[in-house]
């Protein structure tokens, strides 16, 4: 019989604890990607160069954070950049220098403005490796989106 009179209050202390103990909403990680070779250069360059980048966008901070590699081109890479706004194929200026010469595979993040989040998630910015045989970039890649984290 006792027991019967402690059910009711186990079931809302269960309750009241799953409600404390629930996280608010966490932002959007928004997981993206770009492809970087010589073709998507404009104008295009001839190149064994190629690279791969995946990234991450938390909207809510607005971090960027960015993880590349490459390998194949035509010597050390002697900057690189994401640029924009730009569609695919246009050329715009730099909007996210990465430090130094930056060599594969390199790391960094980035705080961006409202006006860079919205051209980001637009699809308007792109990677570029520049090379001393190739001062406007060697290799390119339009940061896409993946899939949400």
């Amino acid at each position: 019989m006792r027991m019967q009179s402690f059910s009711p209050m186990l079931s809302a202390l269960a309750v009241s604890a799953s409600l404390l103990c629930a996280s608010p909403a966490s932002a959007d990680m928004m997981k993206m990607k770009a492809t970087l070779d010589g073709a998507q250069q404009n104008p295009p360059v001839t190149t064994e160069g190629k690279g791969e980048a995946t990234l991450g966008f938390n909207t809510e901070t607005k971090q960027l954070t960015w993880n590349v590699m490459y390998s194949g081109l035509s010597g050390p890479a002697t900057a690189g950049h994401i640029h924009g706004p730009a569609a695919k194929g246009e050329n715009a200026g730099v909007v996210v220098p990465f430090k130094g010469a930056p060599k594969s595979p390199f790391k960094g993040a980035a705080i961006l403005t409202d006006a860079q989040a919205a051209d980001l998630m637009a699809g308007k910015y792109y990677i570029n490796i520049h090379t001393a045989a190739h001062k406007d970039g060697e290799i390119r890649g339009q940061i896409e989106k993946a899939a949400t984290m």
